[in-house]
């Protein structure tokens, strides 16, 4: 396990700022018991933030065939929509929700080829809910398989993510089940798949980024 390289400047602020709530109240609040409960708190708080943050080593189980999920959560959406940014046709529709417990990085759910990225910019609704797709802040990324099928998946911050990592470029080659980037905090990972995708999951399965297989493409 590691901990992810773009986030080194998210954690180093929330140590230096827990140090100073830490010299802070053994200094300043002279009742020692409440002076020690928030010291607690906020170790207890930056020892969260280290484990927020972590990357694990996971088994890589995607293929250009074989669809892993891109994100550690729940399963809260698995239906038949039309994607209107890129594809242009119906799709079915796998999304997983996470929590401020699961895994936040996320994973190349096939092998290909990107050929389509872009970042949006939106509003915090709650990740879990349906609307947020289009409205929220996202990003958009195909990855076209070794024979010629497209893959969509969209990272949606939820109502406390306030940044995205994607390493999304046009033409890049990449590997299933590698890291694509994270989102910072409560969020969403959505999934479009062409229609005769076998689907290997259902609505409320937990599933784990890169080892855990969501649909298996014909």
């Amino acid at each position: 396990m590691r901990i992810d390289r773009d986030s080194y400047g998210t954690l180093a602020l929330v140590f230096i700022l827990g140090a100073f709530a830490i010299w802070a109240s053994l200094r300043f609040i002279p009742v020692r018991f409440l002076a020690w409960a928030i010291v607690v708190l906020v170790w207890a708080f930056c020892t969260w933030q280290l484990f927020f943050f972590r990357v694990p080593d996971r088994a890589r189980r995607g293929s250009d065939k074989a669809v892993a999920s891109a994100a550690d959560g729940r399963v809260v959406i698995v239906d038949e929509v039309y994607e209107g940014e890129v594809l242009k046709r119906q799709c079915k529709r796998i999304c997983v929700y996470m929590n401020f417990f699961d895994v936040h990085a996320n994973y190349w759910p096939v092998s290909g080829e990107i050929t389509y990225y872009r970042y949006h910019p939106g509003k915090h609704l709650l990740a879990f809910k349906p609307k947020a797709s289009e409205e929220n802040e996202h990003t958009t990324v195909v990855i076209r398989t070794a024979d010629g099928q497209e893959v969509l998946f969209r990272q949606l911050a939820g109502t406390f993510a306030r940044r995205i990592v994607c390493h999304a470029e046009p033409g890049k080659k990449v590997q299933a089940s590698e890291q694509c980037g994270i989102i910072k905090f409560g969020s969403r990972l959505d999934m479009y798949l062409p229609l005769n995708a076998d689907v290997k999951v259902k609505i409320g399965d937990k599933v784990l980024a890169a080892e855990g297989i969501i649909a298996i493409l014909q």
